[in-house]
Parts: structure tokens; C-alpha cells; sequence
């Protein structure tokens, strides 16, 4: 972080800043390691210090960033799956993607706008609903919404702590990056305990099974019908006198 703060510094006055900026954003978007509030909070709290780069260009930049790499994830999830690499099989990641397909059945807008501010939550999210076949013509529009969200939100985040520091624009950049992480955090555990207390009501809820219908007797057969013959002639005997 300290690297990346230094590299920001030295390169405010230079388009090179919103290039990084967008480029990791980007790929935080289905590699989860790559530390996208950091850079987006880093250069937002120096742009307040120095007046460069622009915070405005950095919530654009952030915005179509996270929204282009989540549907890079969706597309990935589409065309390999959620369980070909080996970080995908790690109980961390695999509990995440297991939740993320029982969200995406029950609640799928409100999951996809939360999970963007979860690092490993979103890449889930976002692969999973690739993986399952979530509507695309749905997917996109709510990665517009969950960007710009997310984007506002992590350069507020910048602003605000280097505006309380703005003599020292690293450490502006550190105490704005300590309070994006510990809001992650705060909203992953959240996140979690909502979906567990939702997991118990609905366990608690047992549905009383419906009465079988009485069976309906079978029809009585016909009676057989015994042919009556047609009446013949009758012959009488002769009567004698």
C-alpha cells in the first residue's frame, strides 16, 4: 500500500494516475486480490492534498472500472465455471460462491448491489451468476447501479480523510484506507448475519402438509344384461271337442 501511495504521489500531474486507477479497478472486478477500494480511496485522498488527480475523474473512472470487471467475472463464470481454479475450491471462496447461488435465486438485485462492496463477495456473486445462467439483459444494468454506488462511496471515503489531514496526504490516504476496509468488513458481517437469521426463519417455518384427498370410489359395474328373446309364434294344440 505504501508503494502504491508513493507511486500516486509522484504521479499526480500525470494522465498515467487515472490509467492505474481504472486499470486496477478493472480487475478487481474477477481477480479479488488486486486491493481496488485501496487505489481508488489512495488517490482520492491525494487529489483533495495536492488537487490532483481529480476525485470527480475518479468516481467515473471507478464506476465504468467496477462495472466493466464485473461483467468480465459474469462472463468468466458463464464460460469455465466456479470451480476450475483453486482458489475458487478454498472453503472461504466455496462458501461464498454457495451462498451467492442461494441469494441469486431468492433475491438477486439486492444481493448483486451489496456483494460490490465485498472484495471476495462480489468476484462470487458475479461468476456465479455467470456460472447459472443469471438473465444478462438483468445483470448489467444493476453492475451500472452497483459501480456508481461503490465508486461514490470509496472516493467519499478518500475525500473525507484527506480533508481531516490535508498537510499530509499520505497519511490521508492510510486513515481513508483503514475506513473502507473496517466498512467492508462491517458489511460483510452484516451481510452474513441477515442471511443466517433468514436461513433459521425459514428452517423454523415448517409448512403443515396439505390433507390427501378422500379416494374417490370406483363406479359400480353395470348389471349384466340378459337378452331377451324376441317373442315367437305360439303354436297352440289343437283343442279336441
Amino acid at each position: 500500500m505504501e508503494q502504491i501511495s508513493d507511486f500516486l504521489l509522484t504521479a499526480v500531474s500525470s494522465p498515467w494516475a487515472y490509467l492505474v486507477v481504472f486499470a486496477i479497478v478493472v480487475i478487481d472486478g474477477f481477480f479479488p486480490p488486486v486491493p481496488s477500494e485501496s487505489i481508488v480511496v489512495v488517490a482520492a485522498a491525494i487529489g483533495v492534498s495536492t488537487g490532483s488527480p481529480n476525485p470527480v475523474v475518479i468516481v467515473l473512472l471507478a464506476a465504468v472500472g467496477a462495472a466493466v470487471g464485473d461483467n468480465v467475472a459474469y462472463w468468466i463464470g458463464r464460460r469455465i465455471g466456479t470451480t476450475r481454479f483453486r482458489w475458487m475450491r478454498r472453503p472461504r471462496a466455496a462458501g461464498a460462491i454457495g451462498r451467492a447461488g442461494r441469494g441469486l435465486a431468492v433475491r438477486p438485485a439486492s444481493l448483486l448491489l451489496v456483494a460490490r462492496y465485498i472484495p471476495i463477495g462480489r468476484v462470487a456473486v458475479n461468476m456465479t451468476a455467470g456460472a447459472t445462467r443469471f438473465p444478462y439483459r438483468r445483470f448489467w444494468p444493476l453492475t451500472l447501479l452497483a459501480g456508481a454506488s461503490w465508486a461514490v462511496y470509496s472516493t467519499v471515503i478518500g475525500v473525507v480523510a484527506g480533508h481531516w489531514v490535508k498537510d499530509q496526504p499520505l497519511l490521508g490516504a492510510a486513515i481513508g484506507v483503514v475506513i473502507a476496509l473496517t466498512l467492508g468488513v462491517v458489511i460483510d458481517r452484516v451481510t452474513a448475519a441477515v442471511t443466517r437469521r433468514r436461513r433459521a426463519a425459514t428452517a423454523e417455518v415448517v409448512p403443515e402438509p396439505e390433507p390427501e384427498p378422500a379416494p374417490v370410489p370406483a363406479p359400480a359395474p353395470a348389471p349384466a344384461t340378459v337378452p331377451v328373446p324376441a317373442p315367437e309364434a305360439v303354436e297352440h294344440a289343437p283343442v279336441w271337442l
